[in-house]
């Protein structure tokens, strides 16, 4: 039986699916039941929080194999949720971490998923670290700004990222939870291309039909204000400062072949991702 947690996110969503079709015994640890409503019926349902350890007891009961992703930046959820799998005698975990903790030296978001993986690595059940970099899905955090002025703020200029799909993040995540031979496996996972904030978004407007116009931040701050209208938690900020300098900085692009070489075939390319989302970049001014 697999446990997986996050299972309504974007990578989650995406595994579930995959783990369905693929006909897997699995099962969704949720906070919210609504949110489940539109899970696989193949899939069981637990209601838990990983913040509530005695909330976890029944829904790992009987597992072996468990997919962690703990979002926020504390290494609590990472901590409970590895007492519940030892307890429950878990056999194989894998685990979403970060490329962040590739840095030299290591960023803030590095540290947080450092001290993670620490965690699962001495509690002793045989792991599968997943290392992704940054999500094509992270592009929907500029609808505000396209849907209220037609345009993108743009704080990391010549800086290049090679972004993956999430359903091929959970399709690595899916290959090492079913197959053998990946217990000890650290993977760092990026799509096939680089781009810079400025080409992603004439991918996305072209896909939509539309104009979007990049404008330069000011500061990174003002990005990430844009991005979080209600204010991000300091140490998010900060981190968040921090990535989009770093950013900057790369001019090539961090890439792997890693997805291509664990499951024969290319990872997604941005451009069919926009295609498939285009609806949602369609709606607001133009630039």
């Amino acid at each position: 039986m697999i446990l997986v947690t996050g299972g309504t996110g974007n990578i989650g969503r995406e595994l579930v699916g995959q783990l369905d079709a693929a006909g897997a015994a699995f099962r969704v640890l949720v906070r919210d039941p609504a949110r489940a409503a539109a899970l696989p019926a193949s899939a069981e349902r637990f209601t838990g929080d990983l913040t509530a350890p005695d909330t976890l007891t029944a829904a790992f009961a009987g597992v072996d194999r468990l997919f962690l992703l703990t979002p926020g930046i504390g290494t609590d959820t990472t901590a409970h949720a590895v007492a519940a799998a030892r307890t429950a005698g878990v056999r194989h975990l894998v685990q979403l971490s970060s490329t962040n903790v590739l840095g030299d030296p290591m960023p803030a978001m590095g540290r947080w998923h450092h001290a993670r993986e620490q965690i699962v690595r001495d509690c002793g059940i045989p792991a599968t670290v997943l290392r992704p970099g940054g999500f094509m899905t992270n592009a929907l955090d500029w609808l505000p700004t396209i849907r209220a002025g037609g345009y993108v703020l743009d704080p990391v200029g010549p800086g290049r990222l090679a972004p993956i799909d999430p359903a091929d993040i959970a399709a690595v995540a899916a290959l090492a939870l079913t197959g053998e031979g990946h217990a000890g496996a650290e993977y760092a996972l990026t799509g096939a291309e680089a781009f810079t904030v400025a080409e992603q978004v004439a991918i996305i407007a072209a896909a939509a039909g539309r104009p979007i116009a990049v404008r330069p931040a000011v500061t990174a701050q003002e990005t990430v204000a844009a991005r979080f209208p209600g204010g991000a938690p300091p140490a998010l900020a900060e981190a968040l400062v921090e990535g989009f300098a770093l950013l900057r900085a790369d001019t090539e692009g961090f890439r792997t072949d890693t997805v291509e070489e664990l499951l024969g075939r290319k990872p997604a390319a941005f451009a069919d991702w926009c295609a498939r989302n285009a609806d949602a970049f369609r709606a607001g001014p133009t630039g």
